[in-house]
């Protein structure tokens, strides 16, 4: 896979080069180019932004640099179709980064991502590449950034972990939180390692029994209880047909019911006032 990043702030993308993705530059499993913006501006003070039309206050990112930017690294082996590159574009108003998402741009073999800054990119920078490639627009969450490129960082390593080679074990993303069919996308319990005794705490018993059916199921009781406890809304919008029969017991003991549509919602005796 190959990424390539615009911005006017080429060393705020240093960490690419540790950890599982700088392993995986070195490996060659993922070429990382990192640009500055500010290479493709014609006046003596790089200026990359500009007053908006309309008012307003902030500044926005103008059209030339980033249309002169996207045109010279696109020239490079640019593609069409499936093989062709593809725009990432982190902003707050777009799409939520999913786990799902995460996998379906890891099949992708070229992203090029569009980091801003200020109140963002002029509009019509993005609508023009869409013309030409598929454009993701990707929020990492409900909150403003100063920039885009801490959203380029998680979003690159979400991706970066899904391709073949890059994970020791290849099984490891499977049973991940919110991994697409895993535990009916529920969040992960609890993990415990050696010593088995830490500052007068132990580890939970089944895990030393040996019993794989018994730590499997005690695994996804505590998947339940955790992610009723943190991410109710996931139970909410869960298939009922994913939840097998131990599922829906422990699911009543932690003070949920199906509803009339089949869907897990809380007892009404269970939720706080």
């Amino acid at each position: 896979m190959r990424l390539d990043v615009l911005t006017i702030f080429p060393e705020y993308l240093d960490p690419l080069n540790v950890s599982l993705v700088g392993k995986a530059r070195a490996r060659g499993q993922l070429q990382v180019h990192v640009h500055d913006l500010r290479e493709w501006t014609h006046d003596r003070h790089n200026t990359v932004d500009d007053t908006p039309y309309g008012g307003g206050p902030g500044m926005v990112m103008k059209t030339g640099p980033w249309g002169d930017a996207l045109d010279s690294v696109l020239a490079d082996g640019y593609e069409t179709g499936s093989h062709g590159p593809v725009l990432v574009v982190p902003t707050p108003s777009g799409r939520p980064f999913t786990q799902e998402l995460a996998v379906e741009l890891s099949e992708r073999p070229w992203l090029v991502f569009t980091p801003a800054r200020y109140e963002g990119i002029d509009r019509r920078v993005v609508d023009e590449y869409a013309t030409r490639m598929p454009v993701y627009e990707v929020s990492i969450g409900d909150y403003v950034l100063a920039g885009g490129e801490a959203a380029v960082l998680v979003v690159t390593e979400a991706v970066a972990r899904l391709l073949p080679g890059v994970l020791g074990n290849a099984e490891s993303h499977r049973d991940d939180s919110f991994a697409p069919g895993a535990m009916a996308n529920l969040l992960e319990g609890p993990v415990y390692t050696k010593p088995p005794r830490w500052r007068d705490r132990g580890i939970p018993d089944v895990l030393l029994s040996g019993h794989h059916g018994k730590i499997a199921r005690w695994r996804r009781d505590e998947a339940l209880r955790r992610t009723t406890a943190n991410r109710p809304d996931l139970i909410e919008r869960c298939d009922p047909a994913a939840f097998d029969k131990k599922d829906r017991e422990m699911l009543s003991i932690l003070g949920w019911q199906p509803g009339p549509d089949g869907r897990f919602g809380r007892r009404p005796d269970t939720v706080e006032e």
